[in-house]
């Protein structure tokens, strides 16, 4: 295993997460054994827009919100005979995500808007597409190709209660939008709205706050996550969604795959450790833990040749491997860690020490 990185390059970036910032993380190609997999499981599909052609707009203009702030995106204007053209070819992309490609189903659909952000890892653009007979929008966004990003979100396909639509055609990653009020925003406005039952919202921190974790997603700060609302027949019902995949497997610090421990997230970890005593709050930690590895095991031959590719990757720098193995080992209490060269094999590992805790579990049930 080797490494771009020296180990002051490594103590600089932990004091920054310590104080916390996150360095921008460098982006991993796509190599020809997760290329295979995609189109294995036919994520890469020939895409008539690339990141690149997207690249080459000619303006763009600051885009505020409604209350007249800064959003970090700008939007972004091309030559009139290219942006007819790009139009025509980016609704047939989102055809593709959502109806297999199926024009006659979104020819009522139009491109309202591109939009380009520079702040963050993938330096995505925001397609804005619009239903012309009732204007309600929709989005997805094309990014650059990153392969520990493509890993976060297939493991989250797998291992998690949602599905993820995205599509990759080389250097290329195309997603769908997810749909949510961002962390930040619910604890601001939401979080005390007594139409909410507030242990539902605990109970679903503490089970967010365990897949992270067992399947090593970083950086799980208020603004990297969703809340997702549904009404029910005794209130509403509270999911929580990550949105962004960038830090999957990458940072070597054993906290920072546990959102807990983000000062962001501080109004939200205070609220749940008022609500929860530590026995209701194992119960649902327990409750993760199983349904993880009830999803593993329905996929599992899939997510064995995902982590095989993820095996041979270097998704991070050795140092960090390292320092989260140690972490890990002593957190579970298992020196098998210490043998672990890669980040797929820590999230397998995980994904092992939750297992024999959940048969040990039944045994002790069984005997009593």
């Amino acid at each position: 295993m080797s490494s771009s990185r020296n180990p002051a390059a490594d103590e600089a970036e932990a004091a920054a997460e310590e104080a916390g910032r996150t360095f921008r993380k460098p982006s991993y190609p796509v190599s020809p054994r997760l290329a295979g997999y995609l189109a294995r499981f036919r994520r890469e599909l020939e895409l008539p827009v690339t990141y690149g052609r997207l690249e080459r707009f000619r303006q763009s203009l600051p885009l505020n919100d409604a209350d007249g702030r800064d959003t970090l995106w700008e939007s972004v204007l091309y030559e009139p005979s290219e942006m007819a053209a790009l139009k025509v070819d980016l609704k047939y992309i989102y055809a593709l995500l959502k109806v297999h490609g199926d024009l006659s189903v979104v020819d009522h659909l139009y491109i309202d808007r591109i939009d380009f952000c520079s702040f963050g890892n993938s330096l995505p653009f925001r397609i804005r597409i619009v239903n012309g007979i009732n204007e309600n929008p929709d989005y997805f966004y094309i990014k650059q190709a990153d392969a520990s990003r493509i890993y976060g979100l297939e493991l989250e396909h797998l291992l998690s209660p949602n599905r993820l639509n995205y599509v990759t055609h080389g250097a290329t990653l195309v997603e769908e939008h997810i749909a949510g009020v961002p962390g930040d925003v619910f604890t601001r406005r939401w979080l005390e709205n007594r139409e909410i039952k507030p242990i539902r919202i605990a109970k679903e921190l503490v089970k967010f706050n365990e897949r992270c974790f067992i399947r090593l997603l970083g950086d799980m700060r208020s603004y990297n996550f969703v809340f997702v609302l549904t009404p029910d027949f005794e209130g509403w019902q509270v999911r929580i969604r990550a949105m962004d995949f960038d830090q999957q497997s990458y940072s070597g610090r054993r906290t920072f795959y546990l959102p807990q421990f983000f000062r962001d997230n501080l109004a939200l970890v205070q609220f749940t450790t008022n609500l929860l005593d530590l026995k209701t709050a194992y119960q649902y930690q327990r409750e993760e833990r199983t349904l993880l590895l009830q999803r593993a095991d329905a996929s599992q031959q899939r997510l064995d040749i995902l982590l095989d590719a993820m095996a041979g990757d270097v998704i991070a720098p050795e140092a960090n491997v390292l320092r989260l193995r140690k972490g890990l080992a002593e957190h579970f209490e298992a020196d098998t860690y210490l043998k672990l060269e890669s980040m797929a094999a820590l999230v397998r590992e995980n994904m092992r020490q939750i297992g024999l805790e959940d048969t040990h579990k039944r045994r002790i049930e069984a005997a009593g």
